[in-house]
């Protein structure tokens, strides 16, 4: 997290300070320790433990491989994500769209760009869940812009306040919005950590400027003060661990 800009209860990481790692037909940023990327002074935020923000070239992807123990949310910002697992499942996600794996004892998948014409840009994100060895399950909700324009939509949740389509087995939840000329807020409890990402476009958090790629990483107890103009924002409200 060098050069990381810190203002009280909020760190700032701008975009060209991720890791990045270029293989061609995969262009990926991570925010914490991932793959090829180790820091062992940021390997998670809270029980938010991998934020990947990917592009795929047309018609590529990733194979077929494992997951185990693990929380994984997939939230197509452009293009069209197809995936493919062990227990039977396809689906395309297109822009808004969320898919959900829970790993639990074990699932393998693959993740291909739908495409043979377009790059399909999506975040990937893992929370570590509250117990190893759950059950494993898959599910994908499709989203519209009105659904998250100028609010926050969840779109997934294991907080009993929070109500969202998609269930994780964690005391977290996982908003979007779409932000054209409007203020929003959040209110970050104490000992809680938040996430909040900017997908596409510019934001203001808090009097910060933050453009896209930018995210910020935040300790409550704090209450968050969200602008935009054309702006797609993801947030996460996660434990401490």
């Amino acid at each position: 997290m060098s050069n990381v800009i810190q203002t009280s209860n909020i760190a700032i990481q701008r975009s060209g300070e991720r890791a990045f790692f270029d293989h061609g037909w995969l262009q990926t940023y991570h925010s914490f320790s991932f793959a090829g990327y180790y820091d062992p002074r940021n390997q998670n935020w809270g029980a938010l433990r991998v934020f990947n923000d990917d592009t795929v070239a047309p018609g590529k992807g990733f194979g077929t491989h494992p997951h185990r123990d693990m929380e994984i949310l997939t939230y197509v910002l452009e293009g069209e994500l197809e995936h493919k697992d062990s227990m039977g499942n396809i689906g395309v996600v297109r822009p808004g769209g969320v898919q959900y794996l829970s790993a639990g004892t074990g699932i393998a998948h693959s993740e291909y760009n739908h495409s043979a014409e377009h790059p399909v840009h999506f975040v990937q994100m893992w929370v570590m869940p509250h117990a190893a060895g759950l059950k494993p399950r898959y599910g994908q909700v499709d989203f519209t812009v009105a659904d998250r324009l100028n609010r926050w939509l969840p779109i997934a949740s294991g907080r009993a306040d929070v109500a969202s389509p998609i269930a994780i087995w964690q005391d977290a939840a996982a908003y979007v919005a779409r932000l054209e000329g409007t203020t929003l807020t959040h209110d970050v409890a104490a000992s809680r950590y938040a996430y909040l990402f900017v997908g596409s476009g510019s934001a203001t958090l808090n009097g910060e400027t933050l453009g896209a790629g930018d995210a910020a990483r935040i300790v409550g107890p704090i209450e968050l003060s969200v602008s935009g103009s054309d702006a797609e924002i993801v947030l996460w409200d996660v434990p401490g661990l």
